[in-house]
């Protein structure tokens, strides 16, 4: 069997330091001298040298890596928010590694512990309600944590977010005014994200301020747009103009398809707004209204947030809350 070539051998035949080496294949060279970074690559070149990643990460104060752990990527605003951290990552020569925890805490203890073992510069995580447990576990390893969307802390930890409650506080009164009689809440488990929680509770005082009460449906992730329809054909009345606010970007495009024997009656008789899924909302018929979060400059602020601070910089406010923008469309009467 071959014998294994390890940074030892590279720098005894290179006539230099395992240090050393082990900076060359960091790329940090720049206090190296051309004739010594001559004799390493010749001496790898030789010997055919493949380093271990996994040993260079452990080894190595620095890996350029972070590990971002999102609730579920399968959607655009997940998408739009990876790629700003991307985008910024990748400027300043940072590389990702992306988990998707289903919003469920063992998957999210599951990936802290694999992305620490691999030797993460930092995190950036959208964290569910029971997050707060792993955080000093991050700590203890000196691993930098930025929150994004939801938050665990609004004092002691670094996070970006978007106003959610106060924009569905504010396009709520304006809906409420429109002279709907009733109105229907429809939401995945609000206690899970504190997002959710504040959009839930933005609909609710926006109605308590108006003397309205709502008819709320906590629903499981993953209902069908079928198990919507039964439940909204046993809730709307003819003759009674309702809105129906719907909490969660995943569950918007389900609730849409259960309407649609309803959708002629857009707005004047049936109103329905949610968040996000302008790749689509725009497009349909009728199209539809939404809250619509800055995700690319969430994630994009979130990189620029943990990297400044990686390397001793305060450039950027280390708590930020972005505001959202409202898309009106068919699907409510139009605000200016």
């Amino acid at each position: 069997m071959k014998e294994k070539i390890t940074i030892r051998d590279i720098a005894e035949r290179a006539g230099t330091s395992k240090t050393t080496v082990s900076f060359f294949l960091n790329g940090k060279t720049d206090k190296m001298s051309e004739e010594t970074q001559a004799r390493i690559a010749q001496v790898i070149k030789e010997t055919n040298y493949r380093p271990s990643i996994a040993a260079r990460s452990l080894n190595a104060k620095e890996t350029r890596l972070i590990g971002v752990i999102i609730g579920d990527i399968t959607n655009t605003f997940a998408n739009q928010i990876v790629k700003g951290i991307d985008d910024f990552a990748r400027d300043n020569r940072y590389q990702l590694i992306v988990g998707n925890s289903n919003y469920n805490f063992e998957n999210e203890k599951g990936y802290v512990n694999r992305m620490l073992a691999m030797g993460v510069d930092g995190f950036i995580i959208q964290p569910s309600s029971h997050f707060a447990e792993l955080i000093p576990k991050i700590k203890q390893e000196n691993k930098d944590v930025v929150f994004i969307d939801s938050q665990v802390s609004m004092d002691k930890e670094k996070w970006v977010k978007t106003n959610n409650y106060e924009s569905i506080l504010n396009v709520g009164t304006h809906l409420i005014n429109d002279g709907y009689d009733e109105f229907i809440m429809i939401t995945a488990d609000p206690h899970v994200l504190s997002t959710r929680l504040e959009r839930t509770t933005g609909f609710l005082h926006a109605l308590e301020a108006k003397g309205k009460k709502c008819k709320t449906h906590v629903v499981a992730d993953d209902i069908t747009s079928d198990a919507l329809r039964d439940l909204l054909y046993n809730e709307l009345r003819f003759g009674v103009r309702t809105l129906i606010f719907v909490a969660n970007c995943f569950l918007l495009p389900r609730v849409y398809l259960a309407l649609k024997d309803y959708r002629n009656l857009m707005p004047d008789t049936i109103g329905l707004i949610g968040f996000d899924n302008t790749e689509w909302t725009n497009f349909s018929s009728p199209t539809v209204t939404t809250i619509v979060q800055p995700a690319y400059d969430e994630g994009y602020q979130a990189a620029s947030i943990l990297i400044d601070s990686l390397k001793g910089e305060n450039k950027q406010i280390p708590n930020q809350i972005l505001k959202c923008s409202v898309n009106w469309n068919e699907s409510t009467k139009q605000h200016n």
